[in-house]
């Protein structure tokens, strides 16, 4: 055999992947792309099924758990030591939002109900689309048995967690693009914050409330509009047998706010994880967005949101995206920089998963920075404790509250730096 003939039998990799290798005639094998189908599949599946086992069992599918066990599934991959550095800070993230999120409406800013509803009028061309659809579908009282409710409240359930599992999904098939979804991530929930802080706007629910809404006008806002979640895990757990959940939505619990219903975050965020898996997945990633009306459906079904409340999710989605995509130079560099690609490529090439890949590319943990980090941590978890035990600085409803929980999350994402260093 010649040199040239030997070159064209020679397996050669490609660039897409270290297992989709060409063949003598220089035609792409599948084997890697298939086994790489094979995995997200695997992965959807695992996802699937959670969700199923812990809402038939009452325990509530919050995002703790879910990172918790996607943790557990990237350990089983090889890349528990990648999911700890790149998953840790954005966690991070997403609790500070969630912490922040409640104090949004503790400014003083007036409230907005009748205004709304006005635009919800127009959008309904008179009439209510909440008061429309649960005239449709409902029958009685509030308290009614309701199949359409309990299905819609395991939309709703899956409303963090689904986004999450497609982030968990990117970070698998292209780490590149799960850094850009973070990114967008927490544009969307700094926006929304923004949003919330300013123009706090009652949901239809809190509008039909005489006692919360009396204030604004003189009794209910709106008359005819129930409030169906409650009914829809009634119906869930009647039908699995269980009693009260046995882990409820302790995160969201956190600092809660009544008022945060514009821009929606159940519409926006399955919307971006949308546009992010289309980018990634193609024709597979349009499976996200009927996922995605069926959120849209159930949050104004259940009364939790206005339509409006959805076209401004899905506008502060789509703004979000596009600023991430065509940002500034700087800031693409920033989100290279962060995602650290020569980590990636390593334990895609590495078959001993992290561990050789990181032993072969020179990274290490500095245990310094980890020390650090988990210090700060701690000093914010134990000043937490005395603010909301014992009412330190003024206890948990003051602002100061947000200082050591920042401390907290900010130790986490120091910690986390020092897992993978040069």
């Amino acid at each position: 055999m010649n040199d040239e003939a030997a070159l064209q039998a020679a397996p050669a990799t490609d660039p897409l992947g270290p297992e989709v290798m060409t063949d003598s005639a220089g035609k792409p094998h599948e084997l890697g792309r298939r086994n790489d189908r094979l995995l997200l599949a695997a992965v959807i599946a695992y996802a699937v099924l959670l969700s199923i086992l812990m809402i038939s069992r009452g325990i509530s599918v919050t995002p703790d758990v879910v990172v918790v066990s996607f943790g557990l599934a990237a350990l089983l991959l090889g890349r528990g030591k990648l999911f700890l550095r790149d998953w840790i800070p954005f966690v991070a993230l997403f609790f500070a939002y969630e912490l922040m999120r409640g104090y949004a409406d503790k400014f003083g800013l007036p409230i907005h109900v009748s205004d709304i509803v006005s635009i919800e009028r127009v959008i309904g061309l008179g009439g209510l689309p909440t008061q429309f659809l649960q005239g449709l579908f409902h029958a009685g009282p509030a308290t009614s048995p309701d199949v359409l409710a309990s299905i819609a409240v395991v939309f709703y359930f899956l409303h963090f967690p689904l986004p999450l599992a497609v982030g968990f999904l990117l970070w698998i098939h292209q780490r590149r693009i799960y850094y850009d979804y973070v990114g967008a991530l927490i544009v969307l929930s700094m926006a929304a914050f923004a949003t919330f802080l300013l123009l706090p706007v009652a949901p239809p629910w809190w509008a039909a409330d005489p006692l919360k809404a009396a204030p604004y006008c003189g009794g209910a806002c709106v008359t005819g509009v129930l409030h169906l979640r409650d009914t829809g895990f009634n119906g869930l757990s009647s039908f699995f047998g269980f009693g009260n959940y046995f882990y409820s939505y302790s995160v969201y619990s956190i600092s809660s706010n009544d008022v945060a219903a514009f821009p929606s975050l159940h519409a926006a965020y399955p919307f971006l994880a949308f546009l992010f898996a289309q980018r990634a997945f193609g024709k597979v990633g349009w499976l996200m967005l009927a996922y995605t009306a069926c959120v849209w459906f159930s949050v104004v079904y259940l009364g939790e949101h206005w339509v409006v409340d959805i076209v401004g999710g899905v506008a502060y989605a789509s703004a979000a995206y596009f600023v991430i995509l065509h940002g500034p130079s700087w800031a693409r560099r920033f989100m290279a920089q962060v995602a650290d690609e020569e980590i990636e490529a390593g334990v895609e090439a590495e078959d001993e998963g992290d561990v050789g890949a990181l032993r072969r590319l020179g990274r290490h943990v500095r245990w310094s920075l980890v020390a650090q980090g988990a210090v700060v941590a701690l000093l914010g978890a134990g000043v937490a404790y005395g603010m909301n035990t014992m009412g330190w600085l003024g206890g948990s409803h003051n602002a100061l509250y947000l200082v050591p929980w920042l401390a907290l999350l900010g130790g986490l994402w120091r910690g986390s730096a020092g897992l993978l260093s040069r």
